[in-house]
């Protein structure tokens, strides 16, 4: 699904701004004429690749580089991929001390939340888990 102008696949790693995703599924998500295989993280600072597959996989070390950012944020979105889960109570502490508000959702509906925010210019963050099916 990576097309070899897409920064994230080519090794630069990033994305250099902040942009709305235009499709999500298939693996992936496509933005900014590119696409990329894989989750994602979307940054003020830019949009990263992002190596968790399951909500299983979302750790405080996995969300470093969100919470790195978190002075600059007032929302983080996280796409739980197609399931449903709980939100480790320490996650939402460690954003909680930076008065950051975590919404969890499947991706579908935390890929076009994201999209609303970003429009109306929130400081806003997104952690999104790779699907294969876009509801």
């Amino acid at each position: 699904m990576a097309l070899p102008s897409d920064p994230i696949s080519t090794g630069a790693g990033r994305f250099p701004r902040q942009v709305g995703i235009d499709a999500y599924g298939n693996g992936g998500f496509r933005f900014a004429d590119m696409s990329h295989r894989g989750s994602l993280l979307c940054l003020p600072s830019g949009m990263l690749g992002w190596d968790v597959a399951s909500p299983a996989e979302l750790t405080l070390k996995s969300l470093q580089p969100v919470l790195e950012l978190a002075d600059q944020l007032d929302v983080l979105l996280i796409g739980l991929g197609m399931d449903i889960a709980l939100i480790d109570p320490a996650i939402r502490q460690a954003f909680r001390d930076h008065k950051v508000i975590i919404e969890a959702v499947g991706t579908g509906g935390a890929v076009r939340t994201y999209n609303v925010l970003l429009a109306e210019e929130r400081a806003i963050a997104g952690a999104f888990i790779a699907v294969e099916n876009a509801r």
